[in-house]
């Protein structure tokens, strides 16, 4: 048998292991880094391309499609966020006309739930032009009902107002990704 090491050196190996191990996966992601900022950079808006991607735990192992399928997810959860916080303004809403505005919104993102749906299935089947198309479908539905509330003078709390752009920004993002796979 051999000589036994002092618990010190036990450690101290344990320590380098882990470290090195911890090299090597930085290593790892920062060539999905390096492809997630290209992509979101020719999004032309990076900052939200970005943080949406990084946030998804797939985004480690993702291809420039899977990357695109992230950011559809990334607006279905800013889609309900939208439902619910429509939700919310129209349960509190004394004006009748606002009330139904704010019902027709959330009728509106629920729809645009589907449409994200959709356009994942499309852009999986390769059919980026339909994937476009539905997400597309999907903004109008955000712009309408701005439209609406707006006439009736309303203005949507700062919070609402910012989930909006975000959706917005995402939108933009994802179909310009998809337009250069064609």
């Amino acid at each position: 048998m051999g000589i036994p090491l002092p618990p010190c050196y036990l450690t101290l190996f344990l320590l380098l292991f882990i470290s090195f191990n911890n090299v090597g996966h930085r290593n790892l992601v920062f060539a999905n880094d390096a492809l997630i900022e290209a992509q979101c950079h020719n999004a032309e808006v990076p900052e939200t391309c970005i943080k949406c991607v990084k946030s998804d735990s797939r985004s480690q192992s993702a291809n420039k499609v899977g990357i695109a399928a992230i950011i559809i997810t990334c607006l279905s959860n800013k889609a309900t966020t939208l439902i619910n916080n429509m939700t919310t303004l129209a349960s509190g809403a004394r004006d009748k006309n606002l009330k139904v505005a704010l019902r027709g919104c959330e009728k509106g993102f629920y729809y645009t739930k589907t449409n994200l749906i959709a356009a994942t299935n499309r852009l999986k089947g390769k059919e980026y032009d339909q994937t476009n198309l539905l997400v597309k479908q999907a903004l109008e539905e955000e712009f309408v009902c701005k439209m609406k509330v707006e006439v009736l003078r309303f203005n949507f709390p700062s919070s609402v107002t910012f989930d909006m752009g975000v959706y917005e920004e995402l939108s933009t993002a994802v179909m310009r990704i998809v337009d250069r796979f064609v």
